[in-house]
């Protein structure tokens, strides 16, 4: 059987895409065809980038015609840092693929635009350009930006003139930027908002600073508040306000008188030659309260104020708003004693003082409390009569007497040869304590220095008119050593009283010291009232008696010779008539023996 499908052959050469669209031309002829057709439509590579025209603008896309054939389409997102985009616009793009699987061109802009980023970034850099960016997210410090396709860095502190607080606000926004810094090696770029507001501000501030002049009233706002006073804005232009030009009075605190963000006039003090710094002021706006206060005060007039300020020496006392006085504190009471201010008065304590001086061209005013107070001393004399005795408290020791006060304001001094009439006292510590009463007697009055000279052993008699007869020099006296020093000893005697012992007097008759607390007898060597001293030996007892003993023995010497030269003499007178050559031999002898007896003595 013969088989007809082996035997069936399609023509050579048959053009079946002709034949179904009933065309009659040649392959030749539909190659040249298409050719001439590509010819109208401009020449597209793939990975190159050309400028295509914007056709039109969806949410989701941009239709861009480069013209080719088709049409290409780039997401929306891709121009979000262009929001200003529109129909007409020529723009770059980058050709991805001619024709993907559904015939369409497929192009991207953030490709061409990363293509052509670097060259556009140091271009901008270079002419200090101004460009656009998309704030894409926050970072830490900053926020990410896209520039030209690029994501750079924008710091905080890069974003505007003023601390921000909420950084999240800026995200998702266009804004124009100035390109401050490009890394080549690490691909970084650093923009800054910030520098073109500083721009704007310069531009402003130069046009504001041609026209200051001192005394000029500008109106302004106030931007900052520190503890030493308030920034004000005068419109691109910083001034300060020091805090001793916010009021006549005392300001502890700018935000007492001035509030963050408020608009207030202010005049201008002063400026450096650059007019960098400008000193403005707000007080000078009004008068000085020392223009309007009353004419017809004076010294003496009593005022009344409020304490505004305290210092060790004093306190300044606010009469009326920016006028103050000063009360230093020797004007605060009538003692004498040296005290802190503080002890008297504290801020904000309401006073009425006197006035002392008062200066109006150079604004100074002292004042004084204790004025309004009787002073102790006018009448001292008839209070505090010489001869008196009161009752003192003690406030104080110095090397040489303690000081006491009657009451305030009124005191005197105890000198220390002035405590006790036998005790020899070193230091006032030992004799009384500080805070203690004592009874004194008033020796002198000084009205003019104001000082009082006491005592407190005139309280009793004088007990020395009664020592002048007890230890009299010679007296032996039994006594207690009580302290030794280099130079002698302090012996306790009978009724209270000390006297002296140098250290060859407490020699004693062995030949050892006598010691701390040991009780011997005392002879009185020397005795002076008026200088309350008496001058004691220990040795000079013994030494004495020797002494007496010896000269008892040289007395008995002396008359047993002159009872021998009597015998002699009588002897010779009764036997005158009678000598013989023997006789005159014997009296020789015997003359020569009395002879030597005298030698020897």
């Amino acid at each position: 059987m013969k088989n007809y499908y082996e035997e069936v052959k399609p023509l050579e050469g048959f053009d079946w895409d002709n034949f179904e669209s009933a065309s009659l031309s040649t392959p030749e002829e539909k190659v040249a065809t298409e050719k001439a057709y590509e010819a109208t439509f401009g020449a597209v590579k793939d990975k190159e980038i050309v400028t295509g025209k914007v056709v039109s603008i969806s949410k989701r896309e941009v239709v861009i015609n480069v013209g080719f054939k088709s049409e290409g389409v780039v997401s929306v997102a891709e121009f979000r840092y262009n929001p200003d985009l529109k129909v007409g616009d020529e723009v770059e793009v980058f050709v991805e693929n001619q024709e993907d699987r559904n015939g369409q061109l497929v192009l991207s802009h953030k490709k061409a635009c990363a293509a052509r980023s670097w060259e556009r970034v140091n271009k901008a850099l270079e002419n200090d350009e101004i460009v656009k960016g998309y704030i894409m997210s926050r970072t830490r410090g900053g926020m990410i930006v896209e520039i030209f396709g690029i994501e750079s860095f924008l710091p905080g502190s890069q974003i505007d003139v003023k601390p921000i607080r909420d950084f999240d606000v800026f995200v998702g926004k266009t804004m124009e930027f100035k390109i401050v810094k490009v890394n080549q090696e690490f691909r970084n770029v650093v923009v800054s908002h910030k520098a073109l507001i500083e721009e704007e501000l310069e531009q402003q501030k130069k046009e504001i600073i041609s026209k200051l002049e001192k005394g000029q009233v500008l109106e302004g706002v106030v931007k900052n508040i520190t503890s030493y006073g308030a920034f004000i804005d005068l419109g691109g232009v910083d001034g300060l306000i020091h805090i001793t030009d916010l009021s006549w009075g005392r300001v502890n605190n700018p935000e007492e008188v001035v509030k963050l963000d408020e608009k207030i006039n202010v005049v201008i003090l002063d400026f450096d030659d650059e007019k960098k710094r400008i000193a403005l002021g707000l007080k000078q706006l009004t008068a000085h309260p020392w223009d309007s206060i009353d004419p017809d005060l004076k010294v003496g007039d009593k005022v009344k104020g409020r304490v505004v300020v305290m210092a060790d020496y004093g306190a300044f006392v606010e009469v009326t708003p920016g006028v103050e006085g000063l009360i230093h504190v020797s004007e605060m009471s009538w003692t004498q004693h040296l005290r802190s201010a503080q002890d008297f008065l504290k801020v904000g304590d309401e006073v009425e003082a006197q006035i002392l001086t008062l200066d109006r061209e150079e604004r100074k005013m002292s004042l004084g409390l204790k004025q309004l107070t009787p002073d102790p001393w006018a009448d001292i004399e008839v209070r505090f009569p010489v001869g008196s005795q009161h009752s003192a408290k003690v406030r104080n020791f110095t090397n040489f007497g303690v000081f006491v006060e009657f009451e305030d304001g009124v005191d005197g001094l105890i000198h220390i040869s002035d405590l006790s009439w036998t005790k020899k006292i070193k230091h006032p510590s030992e004799f009384t304590q500080v805070g203690a009463p004592i009874e004194v007697v008033v020796l002198e009055i000084d009205k003019e220095n104001r000082r009082l000279s006491l005592g407190h052993k005139q309280l009793e008699e004088n007990p020395w008119d009664v020592f002048e007869t007890i230890f009299t020099v010679g007296s032996v006296h039994e006594g207690t050593i009580i302290e030794m020093m280099e130079k002698g000893a302090v012996v306790s005697l009978p009724y209270g009283v000390e006297g002296f012992a140098t250290p060859k007097h407490l020699v004693k008759e062995d030949g050892t010291q006598a010691q701390l607390e040991e009780k011997i007898q005392f002879k009185v060597i020397e005795f002076n009232k008026d200088a309350k001293r008496i001058i004691l030996s220990h040795s000079r007892i013994f030494e004495d008696e020797q002494k007496a003993k010896r000269q008892e023995a040289t007395n008995e010497q002396r008359r047993q010779r002159r009872a021998d030269a009597a015998n002699t003499a009588a002897f010779t007178s009764a036997s005158a008539e009678k000598s013989t050559l023997g006789d005159l031999e014997e009296l020789a002898a015997l003359k020569e023996k009395l002879m030597g007896d005298q030698s020897a003595e």
